[in-house]
């Protein structure tokens, strides 16, 4: 399965519309196989924040754990929120 993040749009700020979007995502995640792998797509998000993505990808990291993979990006703004999460946990 790809999640691809612009679905929820290009600037991903708040932690209230990362909560909401993770909450409208988990009925598609519970059709996911037990052996599949969820990759997560940053392709066309300008502005990815730490509360949005502590609201959406930690939740789904707690759950799936090393099934999920966060495709790689050039974007600053993603990878620098990316680095901070992986930091503190």
């Amino acid at each position: 399965m790809i999640i691809q993040l612009n679905k929820f749009g290009t600037t991903l700020t708040s932690r209230q519309d990362g909560k909401e979007a993770c909450n409208a995502y988990s009925s598609t995640l519970g059709s996911v196989a037990d052996n599949e792998e969820i990759k997560i797509d940053f392709d066309g998000v300008v502005t990815f924040t730490p509360s949005w993505a502590d609201e959406f990808i930690t939740p789904i990291l707690k759950i799936y754990g090393n099934r999920v993979k966060l495709m790689s990006t050039n974007n600053p703004s993603v990878n620098a929120t990316l680095k901070l999460l992986a930091k503190i946990g």
